[in-house]
Parts: structure tokens; sequence; C-alpha cells
């Protein structure tokens, strides 16, 4: 299966689709209507005059007819369908639009710069990601922490791919499905941020191929990322440790993510240490 590239129209036309059912019609004060609702969600006139905007845009919208909405279109449909920032960021990017304040573009790699900082890091377990996911950099310590690190080889070296597809790590994370939905989330926002990436739409296909949850999860549209929390992770060796995460984005290089973990409690700390003095 192979999906060489997304098409931003029909994107576009799910992705508001999928938010306009989402949106619970009493819990926005919304007057009743004698007519019985069919299906779930707000009905598109609804959405058009929470927007401003008349009902048969929203229809040719949701019906993918290559409209391009102006910023401040999208400004009113992102208010009226109630979109977090990480969804409005998606509704710009997959309209051509980048939302005021934020920043984008393909990555170009590391910057050795960065490289030396993951390098500096050590010895937390860290390590640079770029928008597919790919892994640029890394410390020795998280190097020892994934589980079936040494066995990959390097054109292989996907945190996503192996979540999902390197058997020794298939019950690392205790709670696996949260880590897939936050990685899923990932990908969408960068799917819609570089629409042109083959390599990104052909690894994302791949994932769909030969992933069950994967393909479960993908079309439910999520693209809001935890930027830091609490993970279990279950090493064949160390035992169970719970790591803080912070994910930070360089500002010269957005497309780019650094994940840092650090022991969340004095046992943990101590696995770690003991798994990466081996």
């Amino acid at each position: 299966m192979t999906t060489r590239t997304m098409d931003p129209a029909r994107e576009l036309a799910a992705f508001l689709r999928s938010r306009r059912e989402g949106l619970d019609p009493d819990r926005l004060g919304l007057p009743s209507h004698r007519r019985p609702r069919r299906t779930p969600g707000l009905r598109r006139e609804e959405v058009a005059e929470l927007a401003g905007v008349s009902t048969d845009y929203v229809v040719r919208l949701e019906q993918g007819r290559g409209l391009r909405p102006s910023a401040e279109v999208l400004a009113a449909l992102a208010g009226a369908l109630r979109l977090d920032p990480s969804e409005r960021d998606y509704l710009y990017d997959l309209a051509g639009h980048r939302r005021p304040g934020t920043t984008g573009g393909p990555d170009a790699g590391a910057a050795p710069s960065l490289a030396r900082l993951v390098d500096d890091l050590s010895p937390l377990p860290a390590m640079l990601l770029d928008h597919r996911y790919d892994i640029l950099a890394r410390t020795p310590e998280m190097a020892r922490l994934l589980p079936g690190f040494a066995d990959v080889p390097p054109s292989r070296l996907n945190a996503m791919r192996l979540c999902l597809l390197h058997p020794a790590m298939r019950g690392f994370y205790a709670d696996r499905e949260q880590t897939l939905r936050d990685g899923i989330a990932h990908l969408r926002a960068a799917w819609a941020a570089h629409p042109e990436d083959g390599e990104l739409a052909d690894l994302i296909a791949e994932f769909v191929a030969q992933d069950e949850d994967f393909a479960r999860l993908w079309p439910e549209r999520e693209v809001s990322v935890n930027g830091r929390g609490r993970k279990v992770l279950r090493h064949p060796v160390a035992g169970a440790i719970t790591v803080d995460f912070d994910v930070l984005l360089p500002l010269q290089d957005p497309g780019l993510r650094l994940l840092v973990y650090r022991p969340a409690d004095e046992e943990s700390r101590m696995s770690l240490d003991r798994l990466c003095a081996r």
C-alpha cells in the first residue's frame, strides 16, 4: 500500500466533518429544533451560523471541492468548532496557511549544534527526532533504555516504527495506547504541514498496513500532542521505570523534536543507573 502524498482538500473536508460531528449541541447551548437530528453533532447550518458563513460554503468545504478559505474564515471555523491550538494549526496547514505565531517548513536534518546538545544531555535518556519521527541523534542512555535498539539498522531508526513493529518494544510502554495516540497525533500534524513529503506518506501507509492499532487510531484525526507527562516503561532487564518526559522544539528548527526522559522517583533513577552502567 503506497500513499505518495496527501490531498489537502479531501483531508480538510474529512477533518471538518469529524469535528462538527463530535460537538454536543446541548453543551454549546444551541436552541433545540423540532426536526430530530439524524446524525451526531452539529448541523452544517449551525456551524455556518456560528462561523458567519453560508451553509452552502460549509457544504462545499465538506465535499472537498478545492476551496481555499481565507485566514479570517479559518479563524471563524476554528472558533465555531471549538478547536484547540493543535487542531487550529492542523486546520491552517490543510488550507495552505500557517496560523499567526507558528512556524513550519521542511527539516534539513539535525544541525551540528543540536547533535552536540543531545550529547551534553547525557546521562539522561534523550533523542532528537524529525517530523517523521526519524531518530537523528540520541544519548547512549536512550540507546540502552530502548530494548533491542542496537539490533536496528540505522536506516530503520524511527521512533514510531520501533514502537509499532519492533518485537522487542511491543510491551515496553505500559500505556501503549496513549503512546500510540501521541505519536499518531504528531504524524498527522506533520502530514498536514508537509503535504508533499512522499517519504512521510509512505511511512504512514506502512504503519496502516502492518499494525492494526495504528490502522484503528489513524482515522480518528487526533492532532493534540502531549508535550510533557509521565510514562511507565517496562524494561526486560531493569523492570518498571517511571519517567517524566518533556518534548522541546528548537526555535530555529521547529520541525524537530527533542525528547528528554528524567527518572520520576529514586527507585527509577537507581534502575536506570544500573541499566546504563552495563
